[in-house]
């Protein structure tokens, strides 16, 4: 968790953010977060980590809050090469290499800055 609060903190393109929810046991981390970007558009990032386990979205909306892409891996597109790992933009889904926050925030940063 402090390394994503650390990336938000960090990153040329974030205005601000709020922590929406946060869990935390023994061996996982459960983190859901708005960010507002500095182009006014926003972030979700929803992230689970475990030990056996790591799912994450990231989706990034215009400031309508309609999609402009969602990075995931939920496993529900096989056919994809990089699954579980996908995006959804408004041109369907597609494969994804952006598998973390750091690799969203790049995108992002080059789109916007």
């Amino acid at each position: 968790m402090l390394k994503t609060l650390d990336l938000l903190e960090k990153s040329p393109i974030v205005k601000s953010y709020e922590i929406l929810d946060f869990k935390k046991g023994k061996d996982f981390y459960y983190l859901k977060i708005k960010v507002i970007l500095i182009n006014d558009t926003a972030l979700h990032v929803r992230e689970y980590v475990s030990p056996n386990d790591t799912s994450y979205s990231y989706n990034w909306v215009d400031k309508n809050g309609n999609l402009i892409c969602r990075w995931d891996n939920a496993p529900h597109y096989k056919h994809i090469r990089t699954f579980p790992h996908h995006k959804h933009t408004k041109d369907g889904v597609s494969e994804s290499f952006e598998t973390t926050l750091q690799d969203v925030l790049t995108v992002i940063e080059k789109e916007i800055l």
